[in-house]
């Protein structure tokens, strides 16, 4: 068996010296507030038997797509899950790809052009950034959630006849914050920027129905594109892209990460239709608790004098700043040990100095959980 080259050995070892060494975890019995899983759909028998009847009811009992969309792979659940997608979050089409990731590296490697630019917040997913890295275009970071370092960046480019994309998320995976998006959409609008949403850990949270932040801000008109991933609150596999028709028909021509991939296969489409369905049907009771939820904890966050450690967030994440690697791992494994799965954030995923334990709140905890995990943490 051949060894790493002994460069990757050396980074490994770093890792381990760091207190950063990633390794696989297994499935544990404890209290849940570290999966995205924020409506409990994923272990839903409800959009389990649908998925099933709608497999059934087309005809589609198969393990596998055989190909990309281009090829074999475009059955008809997908034509049925897109118009579904475009009815409830108000848009002209939206396309389906195999992840979030997915989505991300096929948008910005492939919409943005040479002598464009993009201007991203310094704090978007590592799918944003490895899409903007395949991308020809500029790109160039703004301060967290700060419309005048924005504005700041694009005076120094002074990007004149060439498009500019501004890019942010509806909620920031590691500190749960949002962004003031109709300022955003204000200014991209009066610009003619193009603005882009990532509502990855907006969908299914906010909105009467969970149809994220720019619907409930009722920003659609003035947002370019949103990336909706089913992997979080939707309980599922896979993302669509939002947009236009013109945006829907460049993305079949030219994202790489679309075009050159087995497509999913009929049950994980059929899945994304069914827990769209539920979510619209009967899905606001589970949103209504996960809000409830979320307020109880900022209040027992307030009863044990925790503010001052923890970012100001209305999400599903709630952050609790500990500083460095091996402290924020003892203080995971800690709770682990009185039966709560609150996972630990390290660096290098966030700067050194901010690493945190990142509570993932959802609709099945109860108040008695919650309780008591604030309860040990303090």
């Amino acid at each position: 068996m051949f060894k790493l080259p002994l460069k990757l050995e050396k980074s490994l070892e770093n890792r381990k010296q760091q207190s950063a060494f990633r390794v696989l975890g297994n499935g544990q019995n404890l209290f849940d507030f570290s999966s995205n899983d924020y409506l409990g759909f994923s272990s839903s028998e409800e959009i389990f038997e649908k998925t099933a009847a709608i497999l059934k009811k087309h005809k589609l009992e198969r393990n596998g797509a055989t190909g990309s969309r281009l090829l074999s792979g475009n059955h008809h659940l997908y034509t049925l899950a897109e118009d579904f997608l475009t009815a409830y979050h108000k848009v002209e089409a939206a396309l389906i790809f195999n992840s979030g990731y997915d989505a991300n590296i096929g948008f910005f490697s492939a919409v943005p052009q040479r002598g464009d630019f993009i201007f991203y917040d310094e704090l978007v997913h590592a799918s944003i950034r490895d899409g903007i890295k395949m991308s020809n275009a500029k790109s160039f970071n703004f301060r967290h959630n700060e419309l005048e370092s924005l504005k700041s960046r694009i005076k120094m480019v002074n990007p004149e006849n060439a498009d500019v994309f501004i890019v942010t998320e509806s909620v920031f995976s590691m500190d749960g914050d949002t962004p003031d998006l109709k300022s955003l959409a204000e200014f991209s609008s009066e610009k003619n920027f193009f603005l882009i949403v990532d509502e990855a850990h907006g969908t299914g949270v906010f909105g009467e129905k969970g149809e994220g932040l720019v619907q409930q801000l009722r920003l659609e008109e003035q947002v370019f594109a949103r990336i909706n991933t089913f992997g979080k609150a939707i309980g599922c596999h896979g993302a669509a892209i939002l947009g236009s028709n013109q945006l829907k028909d460049y993305l079949i021509n030219f994202a790489r990460s679309f075009i050159f991939t087995t497509a999913l296969p009929p049950h994980s489409v059929a899945t994304i239709l069914a827990a769209y369905q539920h979510l619209e049907q009967t899905g606001r009771f589970q949103l209504q608790q996960l809000n409830k939820n979320i307020s109880f904890f900022k209040e027992q966050v307030k009863k044990h004098n925790l503010e001052t450690s923890f970012i100001a967030s209305d999400s599903a994440i709630q952050s609790c700043i500990i500083t460095g690697n091996a402290e924020v791992k003892a203080a995971s494994e800690k709770l682990r040990e009185e039966g709560f799965s609150v996972k630990p954030i390290l660096s290098p995923t966030v700067p050194e100095g901010k690493e945190r334990l990142r509570f993932c709140l959802h609709s099945f905890n109860s108040e008695e959980e919650i309780a008591k995990v604030l309860k040990f943490l303090r």
